[in-house]
């Protein structure tokens, strides 16, 4: 069988080829980091608990943000906090000179996912938030990841090293912000990861995202004495509703759009003259977005001139889709390899195999978290605002198995999974793979000329950042 490599796997692959004439001290650098990271395995996890337990959501981790900028500042880390006019997002360095590294980190959780580190389904009374989708994890293990790089950089002089800590990822494009405000521009990578059921270094795009809330205005009056008096802000929200659901069978095959009515009165006897809705849509292209959003405003405007009401909408977030980099995830894809997947005691066993029972439909076996994934390049129906950093600097991450096998992210079982020893050594894994990273990029001149020459003729040289999100401030209170 023959086996047609891309342009940019055959570019990657001599790029490794160059790498491995310096393999000897290479080893001996990363097999110390790999060290210190198993030395620090309980503050890691200890940390990563922590985080899950505060389950602070997008731009209110102010403890989770403190504590990581604690933790990096007591390892000689220079802090810069309040970045992009966020209160919780800060930027911490260490070192000096080129080449710049960054590691990305987040710490937000989601609204109304709340749940004990249980097999069962177990909220937590006093907790109306969870971290669903792990990102207690990818905050702890992507310190982790810094403070080992750190260690490198101690014992090998030159470059810097920065955490990037990210508020609000879920819905509330923190990273955004910060690449408006210029924090990534001298940056040369970008790394970063994510929690998941799998582990995956797969070259993976995202889609494009916008969201709004639609606001709709009427008039109030009794719903039995005088309706005729009223002009429903509700029906205004409805009827918008009807013609986007209309414009589903008319919008381009990988168009997603989602919406949940964040308010629609108090009372049946009362005609609401205030309601909302909240809406996701999503493309593949973020071209496409922008046309698909002229549609979705027109059909606002309708909706409200048909009820009497009257509409006004806030954009809430926008993101890019991931511009991938096959250079850096081949050898990213390398060192997940060489870390291995994830290996239950058996007690965590048990937690597998209790929770696997409740799953709805999974589509990976347990087991499968000690495998690695082949490489491949694919599209990812998720959104997220790493793709915004991507399309300002090479940029790569990695899932690892932080969840029992076929967990949906979003949900309680991830939850719960994040907040026990299973997520715990998910994270552990990936941030041995994002040292190991580092530690190539550190050392590896071809690869990061590489990697910017297939950013550069991916990203095109017309190319000029536009957010999706426009010119607005960061909404801090988005989530009320």
């Amino acid at each position: 069988m023959t086996i047609q490599l891309t342009y940019f796997a055959r570019l990657a692959l001599g790029v490794l080829l160059m790498g491995s004439l310096g393999a000897a001290s290479a080893d001996s650098s990363s097999s110390k980091a790999l060290e210190f990271l198993e030395q620090r395995y309980d503050k890691t996890a200890t940390m990563a608990r922590t985080l899950w337990e505060y389950a602070e959501v997008g731009y209110q981790e102010t403890r989770s943000s403190a504590l990581m900028q604690s933790t990096l500042k007591e390892a000689g880390f220079s802090i810069e906090a309040g970045v992009a006019d966020i209160p919780t997002a800060f930027v911490a360095s260490y070192g000096s000179g080129t080449p710049v590294i960054a590691i990305m980190a987040e710490y937000d959780a989601l609204p109304g996912i709340s749940q004990d580190a249980s097999p069962v389904r177990s909220p937590v009374v006093d907790r109306p938030a969870g971290h669903a989708c792990g990102h207690n994890l990818f905050g702890a293990g992507s310190v982790a990841a810094a403070l080992a790089v750190r260690e490198y950089l101690e014992a090998h002089p030159g470059g810097t090293v920065r955490l990037y800590g990210t508020p609000a990822e879920e819905g509330g494009s923190g990273k955004v912000y910060m690449v408006r405000a210029g924090l990534f521009d001298d940056v040369d990578i970008a790394l970063h990861w994510h929690a998941g059921d799998k582990n995956t270094a797969k070259a993976r795009t995202t889609l494009a995202n916008r969201s709004a809330k639609f606001r709709y205005h009427g008039v109030s009056a009794h719903a039995a004495g005088a309706p005729h008096k009223a002009r429903s802000a509700l029906d205004g929200v409805e009827a918008f509703n009807y013609m986007t659901n209309l414009m589903r069978e008319h919008m381009p095959q990988q168009t997603r759009m989602h919406y949940v009515i964040t308010q629609g009165g108090n009372a049946p006897n009362v005609v609401p003259d205030y309601a909302e809705v909240f809406y996701y849509l999503r493309h593949p292209e973020a071209e496409q977005v922008k046309t698909l959003w002229k549609r979705l405003e027109a059909a606002a405007l309708g909706a409200a001139q048909g009820t009497g009401t009257e509409v006004s909408w806030e954009i809430i977030h926008g993101n890019h889709p991931v511009l991938i980099n096959e250079t850096l995830a081949r050898m990213v894809q390398e060192k997940l390899e060489r870390v291995g997947g994830v290996h239950y005691s058996q007690e965590e066993q048990a937690f597998a195999e209790a929770l696997y029972q409740t799953l709805n439909q999974p589509g990976s076996q347990l087991g499968s978290e000690q495998e690695i994934r082949p490489f491949s390049v694919g599209l990812g129906y998720g959104s997220t605002d790493v793709g915004d950093v991507s399309r300002t600097v090479p940029t790569v991450g990695l899932r690892t198995a932080t969840w029992v096998p076929g967990t949906a992210a979003h949900s309680w079982q991830s939850t719960a999974a994040s907040g026990m020893s299973i997520g715990f050594k998910g994270a552990h894994n990936a941030a041995a793979t994002l040292t190991l990273a580092a530690i190539e990029l550190f050392e590896n001149d071809a690869l990061r000329a590489a990697a910017r020459a297939e950013f550069d003729e991916r990203r095109g040289p017309d190319f000029v950042y536009e957010s999706l999100l426009g010119d607005r401030a960061p909404p801090l209170d988005f989530r009320r």
